[in-house]
């Protein structure tokens, strides 16, 4: 019986802390957002995904966020989305690794770089950081997404949004402030995790 105990409370730990491990991501960042005036290959680039993890998109109403094919984001084609969201706030869910193409439908918008892509990794396993004897990588050539890179101070938060339905209603979004680490969350999850096997 205790043995039993003991697996159902690592299994109820192995949950917790995988909810207080992922992470909310205002696209954009705290500074920018979902518009033309945002460099969003580079705040793409400076992200870690994994699965788990959610986009937030917060937009004006000239806005929205079509996700679709590598080729329609790579040429900047709307007229056949997977997916298309409107509302000003749109959470998406990173639920599965690969890669996923977002787009503004707006004219002109996406050529004008309001276009991302984004790489899901199937662990939340940070990157190795590099030392500063190795030797310096090489820049990406023009026209391809550099992969993204392990950013320092990771943004966590145990709330998982539940998915957008592709009518335009959006759900309230986490709170602005997605690159603070809730230590609540995690501390909860350790102490509950803890308790279980204590009994």
């Amino acid at each position: 019986m205790a043995v039993q105990r003991t697996f159902v409370c690592l299994a109820a730990l192995a949950v917790f802390v995988e909810l207080a491990t992922a992470a909310n991501y205002t696209v954009g960042g705290t500074s920018g957002g979902w518009d033309t005036s945002t460099d969003l290959q580079s705040w793409v680039s400076a992200q870690t995904f994994s699965v788990g993890d959610s986009l937030i998109f917060q937009y004006t109403p000239n806005h929205d966020v079509l996700e679709v094919s590598k080729a329609d984001h790579d040429s900047c084609q709307t007229s056949n989305p997977l997916q298309t969201y409107t509302g000003g706030n749109t959470v998406v869910p990173l639920t599965s690794a690969g890669k996923r193409y977002f787009i503004c439908g707006t004219l002109g918008h996406c050529s004008q770089g309001m276009q991302i892509e984004i790489d899901t990794l199937a662990t939340s396993t940070p990157a190795p950081a590099t030392s500063p004897s190795s030797s310096p990588t090489s820049s990406p050539a023009p026209g391809t997404s550099p992969s993204p890179e392990s950013a320092a101070g990771s943004p966590l938060s145990p709330d998982l949004p539940s998915a957008e339905s592709p009518s335009g209603v959006s759900p309230s979004p986490p709170a602005p402030s997605s690159a603070i680490k809730n230590s609540f969350g995690t501390c909860f999850a350790l102490g509950l995790g803890l308790f279980l096997m204590a009994l």
